[in-house]
């Protein structure tokens, strides 16, 4: 049993030294010599002596397990599912003090105690209370008013009418600015795109739209999702209400916060490197990256191809699977998205795991810090008490596994900002420009040997979760970071802290396979901890199934800051 994952090493620096930093780095003549030393600081020099004999594939490694296709997208089939979905899950209860959930909102509509538009006029209130704090809370860098109250206008007609859509029906919900929602403008973070509104929706805002949904605003995120800790410069960092100094985690930064702060008891988040895990379970909330392709990329930001996922943020495991229900399934505008099997909900209200058997890596699964080992451990044993059998594996090649994940997709987002970089440079933060004047000094055949290695780490994975149903982890190697004054108008770079927070998050994404983050507990200081589970492709429900389980016997506490609808 071999681990390899080695700390990330090298300098912190914000403000002036990264400015100094990334104009020796952009400078034709010292920025070859600082980029060999950064790539190797990276790991990057050591892979390219690595050899592999895998050959480079022609598509992810995770399509070789996929099934039969499902049948395409039916927005009433889809509306009737979830009212199946909701039915099944009535008996989940999640216990502590959780925000508000979907029932909620959509059980009080019924009632008559509150109506769609006074939700809207009370988010509005929120929105604007949260930006009036110290520090402000910045989850959403984006809200429309009118189109709000539009929205909550024709939901109310449809309670009154008895002609709900279903258990999103009323129910806000924030988008991450990386997708678009038509009449706001997709800034992906930055300070000089989104000029211009989208006239359509993407094909997930439009699914949770034809649900009913309120969607409330775009949310805020770490600057073109390059990035794990929600910093932005720009539009002001997204602040964790169980701690309004410390970090959010990113770059699903104000999606998180969001459903934290009781704003949405549902965000839609993306994820390319843990960009939903790292923020839910750093603010305390259920986050799922879904099997790549799961769910449709039309109509996101283009910006890292092979490793992107979008999937829901959640308060309870019944929204996250009502979210994820409502989101997943095939589009023929996204053709990664045709080779998946029908969208599973099922058994993920059952209270038995017998027969299952969840795996531990036990040398990566001890890497963290000790409060939240000791967390993840007692998460270990409420599975065991539901039947689960936990089995040690082995996963070799881990170090492997975070240097091809950076290769990807640092050379990936270069890629697609190629052009901007050209028109805007010195308007993207300092972090950003020297993750991307780095990438650039990254060769052609760095990204294909990262990919050829890709393939055999891919490889490592499926032969550990063919004997195991689930691989456990932490979602994080640490709790959340402060947020440091001096790097709140530049961003920073901080390589150890970076390495601490993604350290169990990457994996997923280089191999495609679904993962989800459930909160387990809390350190010394009251900061959240989340929990990991990995799954084989296409099967988002099991993942949710252990996490109802885990959600039972966690005692969860309220957030420092948090907004009630409902009363």
């Amino acid at each position: 049993m071999t681990y390899d994952l080695a700390p990330m090493k090298a300098p912190r620096a914000a403000g002036t030294m990264l400015r100094a930093l990334v104009a020796l780095l952009e400078n034709g003549a010292t920025g070859p010599l600082l980029a060999d030393k950064l790539l190797a600081d990276a790991g990057i020099t050591k892979l390219r002596a690595l050899a592999t004999h895998e050959p480079m594939a022609v598509r992810h490694p995770v399509f070789d397990h996929a099934e039969p296709r499902a049948a395409p997208y039916s927005e009433a089939k889809g509306r009737a599912a979830l009212v199946d979905l909701d039915a099944e899950l009535v008996g989940l209860r999640s216990r502590g003090a959780v925000p508000e959930t979907a029932a909620d909102f959509t059980t009080a509509y019924v009632a008559g105690r509150t109506t769609p538009v006074a939700i809207a006029e009370r988010a509005l209130a929120i929105i604007a209370e949260s930006d009036k704090l110290t520090p402000k809370m910045r989850c959403l860098i984006a809200h429309d008013a009118d189109d709000l109250l539009a929205q909550a206008r024709a939901s109310e007609t449809r309670y009154h009418q008895n002609a709900a859509l279903g258990p999103l029906d009323g129910v806000p919900v924030a988008v991450k600015d990386e997708l678009d929602q038509a009449g706001y403008g997709t800034t992906v973070g930055t300070r000089f795109l989104g000029k211009s509104r989208a006239i359509c929706d993407s094909e997930v805002v439009m699914r949770l739209r034809a649900a009913g949904a309120l969607l409330i605003g775009k949310a805020n995120m770490h600057e073109l999702g390059l990035g794990v800790t929600g910093l932005n410069p720009h539009h002001g960092s997204a602040r964790n209400p169980y701690a309004p100094g410390h970090a959010t985690g990113g770059s699903s930064s104000g999606s998180a916060a969001s459903v934290a702060l009781g704003l949405s008891p549902i965000a839609v988040g993306a994820d390319g490197g843990g960009s939903i895990r790292i923020p839910a379970a750093l603010c305390g909330q259920l986050g799922l990256k879904p099997t790549l392709g799961r769910i449709s990329e039309h109509g996101a930001a283009e910006l890292c191809w092979t490793v992107a996922h979008i999937g829901p943020i959640a308060g309870t495991v019944r929204d996250l699977a009502l979210a994820y229900a409502a989101m997943a399934g095939p589009d023929t505008k996204d053709p990664t998205s045709l080779g998946q099997p029908a969208v599973r909900t099922d058994g993920i209200a059952n209270d038995s795991l017998a027969g299952v058997r969840v795996g531990i890596f036990r040398p990566w699964f001890e890497d963290a810090e000790p409060a939240i080992v000791q967390a993840c451990a007692r998460a270990l044993e409420w599975l065991e008490d539901a039947g689960a059998a936990v089995i040690d594996i082995d996963l070799p090649e881990l170090e492997t596994m975070r240097v091809a994940h950076l290769i990807s997709i640092v050379t990936e987002m270069a890629t697609a900002h190629l052009l901007y970089d050209r028109a805007h440079r010195g308007e993207y933060g300092l972090d950003v420009r020297l993750n991307l004047a780095l990438a650039r000094h990254l060769r052609g055949f760095d990204y294909v040997h990262a990919q050829r290695h890709r393939a055999r780490v891919t490889q490592h994975f499926a032969r550990a979760l063919a004997g195991v149903d689930a691989i456990v982890t932490p979602t994080t190697g640490r709790t959340a970071p402060p947020l440091p004054e001096d790097a709140l108008a530049t961003g920073e770079t901080n390589l150890p802290v970076v390495g601490q927070i993604i350290r169990f998050a990457a994996a997923a994404n280089l191999t495609g396979l679904p993962a989800i983050s459930v909160p387990c507990g809390y350190d010394d200081a009251g900061l959240p901890i989340g929990v990991q589970l990995m799954g084989r492709a296409w099967e988002e429900h099991r993942l949710l199934h252990f996490a109802a389980l885990i959600e039972r016997r966690h005692e969860r506490t309220a957030p420092a800051v948090r907004f009630r609808y409902l009363g």
